[in-house]
């Protein structure tokens, strides 16, 4: 079945997030195919369903309320953020998370981190670390947001909220976990390949500028 990978580069949140509705009404109206965007962010923290005010501290940074589940989390330069928009003919979330936690840890086993899902807790942990955030929202069952890969990472800047309810410690990236600054552009390509083969889609690269027309 084929897709489209929509590569934004780095565009500003709430740009991205107003595509994201765009999208999510032309899919659920089949006037698009399902859709990957990754995506890199400027600094921003947005609100999931649980935030509650204790996750949330004093900040200088952009703040959005989002629809999707989980906590507060931040996105910033060094970090891959990705948001499939995707119709779940089944009506499986957990199959739709699954997907995605295949994909990020596959991608990441290419750099030699052994990560994986942590029952309870959705994403992708190396060592009792959070290396990738997965936050999901659901509109006619169309899927929208969806995760965020700590590569290059200040890490710093989860101090400024409670990263899903953990303490901000509890965050990773793959540039600490192996030592080096990785190609970010590189490591964006071997994640749009495993979701590709974790989703059963092969994806075919759009510009944004044609992103309402379905590849044939």
């Amino acid at each position: 079945m084929s897709g489209v990978l929509l590569d934004l580069g780095r565009m500003e949140y709430g740009e991205a997030w107003e595509l994201q509705k765009k999208l999510v009404g032309q899919r659920a109206r089949g006037e698009v195919p399902d859709t990957l965007i990754l995506v890199e962010h400027d600094h921003v923290i947005t609100l999931g369903r649980k935030t509650t005010p204790d996750n949330l501290k004093p900040q200088d940074v952009p703040v959005f309320q989002v629809e999707r589940g989980g906590d507060a989390t931040y996105h910033g330069p060094g970090q891959l953020v990705g948001y499939p928009i995707v119709m779940l003919n089944d009506h499986d979330i957990h199959r739709h998370v699954t997907t995605i936690e295949t994909a990020l840890t596959n991608a990441v086993k290419r750099y030699g981190v052994d990560g994986g899902p942590l029952q309870g807790h959705p994403g992708v942990w190396v060592q009792g670390k959070k290396l990738a955030s997965i936050g999901v929202a659901v509109t006619n069952w169309v899927t929208y947001h969806g995760f965020a890969l700590n590569i290059n990472t200040d890490m710093s800047y989860f101090n400024l909220i409670r990263p899903c309810g953990l303490d901000p410690t509890t965050m990773t990236s793959m540039q600490l976990l192996t030592g080096q600054r990785l190609d970010f552009e590189g490591v964006k390509a071997h994640v749009a390949k495993e979701y590709s083969a974790a989703s059963g889609l092969t994806l075919v690269n759009q510009k944004l500028a044609q992103s309402s027309t379905a590849p044939t």
